[in-house]
């Protein structure tokens, strides 16, 4: 799905703004059709936002069901001819929209974009009302899971995943125009010959025309300077581009594709695609970039703020990847799901690599039990996550890799984290997702996150995935505060890892540290621990050829559900939540930066 672009032949008008909002736990307003009409008993709401932390109400921060949003917007007159499309960049968790009085779109999954041609339905120059009913509940099949449990002051949501279920609309809204006879769909494929100094680009594409014309494609590739240095005709076909300068980590370098639809010289419709020529490739225990053996250095991130929630802002966005760079990281893992398109857009130009993640996350039961104090009970069975939740999760991974597939920052698709691994049921429930993640997308390698309730040689799903993933906290969960002992039990297991031959990424070691918290004998939850906590780790990871990335857990403190051992949120960023670092960061950007030592052991590994 191609985001909205303003481009010689298309429009588009944003939606951001304050939206009438009304919040609906009974589920009433569907019956009584408050989309017909002006929202009864609104109150106002900034898109996108959370809702949930705008209003000091615990009512309101802890709300299960509907939450309805409405606005009314004056399609453009100059639109007269033109496709009309509504769209919505993402709904936590699911939403059904009309246009006045019409339903024109459903839509399951709160990460992803979704949108309709409401061609029909509107008249250019006249105002519309837009009425979304978004739902923030979980159950069995969606994801991420989660069951809605009747209590004495109503309804509650348990969730299996530990940040918080935060909801509403998140990302922009849009109305946008293209002609009737369009570009639906480009796919670029990226490769290069030759040595440094003398490397011929290759840039395959395939362009989807739609609509109620025959009319012909050509493209254009252009260099970061505007000038044009490859063209083809036809919907599908390969440029060569001389001496290509190749996108790498670092070095953000995007040529722009143009494909165009035309009727003999007249220009019927026109869009514009970013282009990093670049390769990805693992070859044995190393992972390849440009051909080039790559470390990955960074975080596991969140979307996740005060008072926004987990809207999208430029502001923070920007200010991140400047931290980013400040810490010597090179990539960060879109914990746990998709991000906003912006800023893939933005790690593409900046030459951070990605790793990016569905929203399965909290599928494993043993985790619910062993942290939370759940009942045991099976987490792949007919009666949890079944065929039916592999249905939308498979659904899932199509949108990801539908909407993401052009990134050349995104280096490896992660289809889940943390799942329950060690069964013959996740085994069957997950073997035709790999398959499917591998089919629709043969140029980037495909993995997920293991946990350590499933440690090596237990794991059933290590065979499926490409590059071994995991999510370890030898001296926080186990061994906790005995760092020795941790270092020996770590360093054990990692070996273990290291026998099957494939990258392996630590995406997720770290310790819950709260900022000013000191001590001389470097206790738990002290900056002292968190730092000597981070050593240990570096020491496991430099021994053990195999690792090739390492990902601290997190950026930033964030916002969890309410528990006994989560004092605001989960502490364990390196960053304060609001960017404020403590003294692990600066530990991490003396490694990273090498500035302490140039030849630490991540830095040269071949």
């Amino acid at each position: 799905m191609l985001r909205p672009q303003d481009t010689a032949t298309r429009e588009r008008r944003s939606l951001t703004g304050i939206w009438d909002f009304r919040l609906d736990g009974t589920g009433a307003g569907h019956d009584a059709r408050w989309f017909a009409g002006p929202l009864a008993d609104a109150r106002p709401m900034p898109v996108p936002a959370s809702f949930n932390d705008i209003v000091p109400d615990v009512e309101v921060k802890n709300h299960v069901g509907d939450a309805w949003y409405q606005t009314s917007a004056r399609v453009p007159r100059g639109w007269a001819g033109e496709r009309i499309v509504l769209r919505f960049d993402s709904a936590t968790h699911r939403a059904v929209v009309w246009i006045n009085d019409t339903e024109v779109m459903r839509h399951e999954g709160g990460y992803t974009p979704f949108e309709a041609d409401v061609t029909e339905l509107v008249t250019p120059g006249d105002e519309v009302r837009i009425t979304a009913a978004v739902n923030n509940e979980l159950n069995f099949q969606s994801l991420p899971p989660g069951v809605v449990q009747e209590g004495p002051r109503g309804r509650k949501q348990t969730y299996f995943h530990d940040f918080f279920n935060y909801a509403g609309i998140h990302r922009p809204v849009y109305l946008y125009a293209t002609p009737t006879t369009y570009v639906s769909d480009i796919t670029v494929v990226t490769d290069f010959d030759g040595a440094a100094g003398a490397r011929t680009g290759k840039v395959s594409y395939d362009v989807v025309v739609s609509g109620d014309g025959s009319q012909d494609v050509r493209v254009l590739l252009r260099d970061a300077d505007g000038e044009v240095v490859a063209t083809g005709d036809g919907a599908s076909g390969e440029l060569t581009v001389q001496d290509a300068h190749l996108w790498a980590p670092g070095d953000g370098y995007l040529y722009e594709l143009e494909a165009q639809v035309v009727d003999g010289d007249a220009l019927v419709d026109s869009y514009l695609q970013t282009v990093g020529i670049r390769t990805v490739e693992v070859r044995g225990t190393q992972f390849l970039i440009n051909g080039e053996p790559f470390y990955f250095t960074g975080f596991g991130k969140h979307e996740d703020q005060a008072v926004r929630g987990k809207a999208h802002d430029d502001a923070m966005l920007v200010h991140d990847f400047e931290l980013l760079d400040w810490i010597g990281a090179n990539s960060f893992r879109t914990s746990h799901y998709p991000y906003a398109d912006e800023v893939y857009d933005y790690a593409d130009r900046q030459g951070i690599v990605v790793i990016d993640e569905t929203s399965a996350v909290g599928q494993n039961m043993g985790v619910m039990s062993g942290m939370m104090g759940m009942p045991a009970i099976e987490t792949f069975s007919p009666e949890t996550i079944n065929d039916e939740s592999r249905e939308v999760h498979a659904q899932a991974i199509r949108e990801l890799i539908a909407r993401d597939k052009n990134h050349p920052s995104i280096v490896l698709w992660s289809i889940a984290n943390e799942p329950e691994s060690a069964s013959d049921a996740s085994r069957e429930y997950f073997e035709p997702l790999f398959a499917l993640a591998k089919e629709l997308d043969t140029t980037r390698p495909v993995g997920f996150v293991n946990v350590m309730l499933s440690p090596f040689g237990t794991c059933k799903l290590a065979e499926f995935s490409d590059v071994i993933m995991l999510n370890r906290y030898y001296g926080w969960y186990v061994d906790t505060g005995d760092l020795e002992v941790a270092e020996e039990h770590w360093r054990a297991e990692l070996q273990g890892w290291a026998s099957l031959d494939k990258p392996i990424i630590i995406t997720e070691y770290g310790a819950d540290t709260v900022a000013g918290l000191h001590s001389t004998t470097a206790d738990p939850w002290t900056e002292e621990f968190q730092s000597a906590y981070l050593d240990m780790n570096h020491r496991v990871f430099d021994s053990i050829d195999a690792v090739v990335g390492e990902q601290v857990w997190n950026f930033a403190d964030f916002q969890t559900s309410q528990m006994v051992f989560r004092v605001d949120g989960n502490k364990k960023g390196a960053f304060t939540r609001d960017r404020r670092p403590k003294a692990a960061a600066h530990l991490l950007r003396k490694r990273w930066t090498g500035k302490s030592d140039p030849s630490w052991a991540g830095s040269d590994r071949d």
